[in-house]
């Protein structure tokens, strides 16, 4: 079984053996009171990696963006939220909004959009505070962070950036035999973009393989937020097996990330041009999620049984906006070229097998898989 449903995009896995060893998980206490051993050391590296002052490690980016919109309910504050941000960070959000809180969406990736709202709703008494994932994957775009920071600085408000997905992937001086970029520290890296009113919030389970998250910002708002948490007071903080497994892929990433960056970037580019040599094509560009264009709906679905049947495990999404399902398929470093061959030459038959199928009807070809 060749599977494409895994976001580990770097192909990290951190065997116990490679980890520095633990005598205990956790110690008892909630991190408000003690932070466990190294937590401060790795938040610390990740959130300079991203071209921040500070940052913090929590379990997730749920308890991430619960804490974070509940800090901000406690300022004068109201929410812009890119209507594509994704759905955590959302769920985050509807904390504030049932405290109170205005939130207003304005179109994905649209900063006139942004600018317009802003200018309706923003209240002098009240500063924005714009919501943003730094790279959709659905739509294969970063987000215009230089444009957003723009007019979010017009008006003294806050940028947060949800940089799940450009972690570990997307970095600095990008180029055409480097299409991710250097370092794997994200949109802000990728664009240039810093300052003390921006802050990112990321979990590192998907570039770097690690089930935690880290808030990063300026020292001055990761003080803040550490004294009005509320998971870090009435939760557990991340396991101490956690922590060192984020240690070690950020150590990984310091000597071998740009390789296995390289890596990645050919076998997508391997996907793609095989792809076109058969008539299909994908959105994405570069980026490891690789969403078949054109196939929609039931045709999706009957793809991926059929994928399924032949050994390709794939992913059926249904993006927020829009109800039809679309089918994906997550590229890794561990992939080899002969696997996505095989891949190619599976939906190579399927083409023919669907043109035949079309002649015989008189129907236009691939009339049963694509809308």
């Amino acid at each position: 079984m060749i599977n494409f449903t895994s976001a580990l995009y770097l192909g990290l896995h951190h065997p116990s053996q490679f980890l520095q060893p633990w005598q205990q998980l956790t110690l008892g206490v909630p991190a408000v009171l003690a932070e466990p051993p190294g937590a401060e050391e790795v938040a610390g590296k990740l959130a300079q990696l991203q071209g921040c002052e500070q940052g913090v490690l929590l379990p997730s980016t749920l308890h991430l963006f619960w804490d974070l919109f509940g800090m901000l309910h406690r300022q004068p504050a109201v929410l812009f939220l890119d209507e594509g941000a994704y759905a955590i960070a959302r769920w985050g959000a509807e904390q504030f909004r049932a405290k109170g809180g205005d939130i207003y969406i304005f179109r994905h990736h649209d900063p006139e959009a942004l600018l317009a709202q802003i200018k309706l709703h923003a209240q002098r008494k009240k500063y924005p505070v714009v919501i943003a994932d730094g790279f959709c994957p659905v739509c294969g775009h970063a987000a215009p962070v230089g444009d957003y920071l723009e007019i979010v600085r017009r008006f003294g408000g806050l940028l947060v950036l949800d940089d799940t997905q450009a972690l570990g992937i997307l970095g600095e001086s990008p180029a055409w035999h480097s299409p991710y970029g250097k370092g794997g520290g994200g949109m802000l890296r990728r664009g240039g973009n810093f300052g003390p009113d921006i802050v990112v919030g990321s979990s590192l389970a998907k570039g770097f393989g690690v089930p935690v998250a880290v808030l990063a910002s300026s020292n001055k708002l990761v003080k803040r937020f550490k004294t009005t948490s509320d998971t870090r007071v009435h939760g557990s903080p991340p396991s101490i097996a956690v922590i060192h497994a984020a240690a070690h892929a950020l150590k990984v990433n310091e000597f071998y990330g740009n390789v296995l960056r390289h890596r990645l970037a050919q076998r997508v580019a391997q996907f793609r041009k095989g792809l076109k040599a058969i008539g299909w094509d994908s959105s994405g560009g570069w980026f490891p999620v690789q969403i078949l264009r054109g196939i929609v709906g039931d045709a999706a679905v009957r793809m991926h049984q059929y994928l399924s049947r032949e050994g390709v495990q794939t992913v059926l999404s249904r993006p927020r906006n829009n109800g039809e399902a679309r089918l994906s398929f997550l590229i890794t470093a561990r992939h080899t070229i002969g696997e996505i061959d095989h891949c190619i030459d599976i939906l190579n038959t399927l083409t023919r097998i669907i043109s035949r199928a079309a002649n015989r009807s008189s129907k236009p070809a691939y009339s049963g898989f694509i809308k």
